[in-house]
């Protein structure tokens, strides 16, 4: 299948995720991501009062949206929505002005602090390029995290997505994002983080 008929998509099975942050770690190593900032993170929200209290994981990371805002508010185009979806900054005209962080509803963008430019999650579309999963995908050790061709049905996320209920982070924002869900707490969304990132 060409890559321009492919609808990329990831997929958080939070019936699995045990929230060891090893898809964060997996991130920063393959993206050589400096100290102080993520590109994707585990979220966790305590619900409930002791001791029946239980822990909820989220993992964050860029939805890789089908109509992204930040791409449409860059003044310098370097927001690029590449064929199969992947939602990328050039880093040869970003500015580090900070609109696209300003306009995405999700803040998962962060201003990279030696280049000085806007940086984010973009799928490893260097891995993805040479057919291989993003590094969090390949490190999840319970198998939580699925990445594929929405548009494959034979695929293990379309099929995943078409025999569970899935949901998305903020669907009103507009963005249609390509980051789903299955078991989302929608509490824990807007809840206060228990721990710092």
């Amino acid at each position: 299948m060409k890559a321009q008929n492919k609808r990329l998509a990831v997929l958080f099975d939070l019936r699995k995720c045990i929230g060891c942050n090893t898809c964060a770690l997996a991130c920063k190593s393959e993206n050589d991501v400096p100290l102080g900032v993520w590109r994707n993170w585990v979220k966790r929200v305590e619900k409930g009062r002791y001791p029946h209290s239980r822990e909820f994981f989220l993992p964050i990371l860029c939805n890789n949206c089908e109509d992204p805002i930040c791409v449409t508010v860059c003044p310098v185009n370097a927001g690029i929505k590449r064929p199969d979806g992947i939602v990328y900054i050039d880093p040869h005209r970003c500015i580090g002005c900070r609109y696209c962080m300003a306009s995405c509803p999700y803040g998962v963008r962060y201003i990279h602090p030696i280049k000085k430019i806007a940086e984010k999650c973009y799928w490893c579309h260097h891995r993805v390029d040479a057919g291989l999963e993003p590094a969090c995908v390949e490190a999840c050790p319970t198998g939580a995290i699925l990445f594929g061709d929405l548009n494959d049905p034979e695929s293990e996320i379309s099929r995943a997505v078409a025999e569970n209920a899935v949901q998305v982070i903020k669907p009103e924002s507009g963005t249609d994002p390509q980051t789903f869900y299955i078991g989302l707490d929608i509490e824990s969304v807007e809840a206060k983080q228990t721990e710092d990132k």
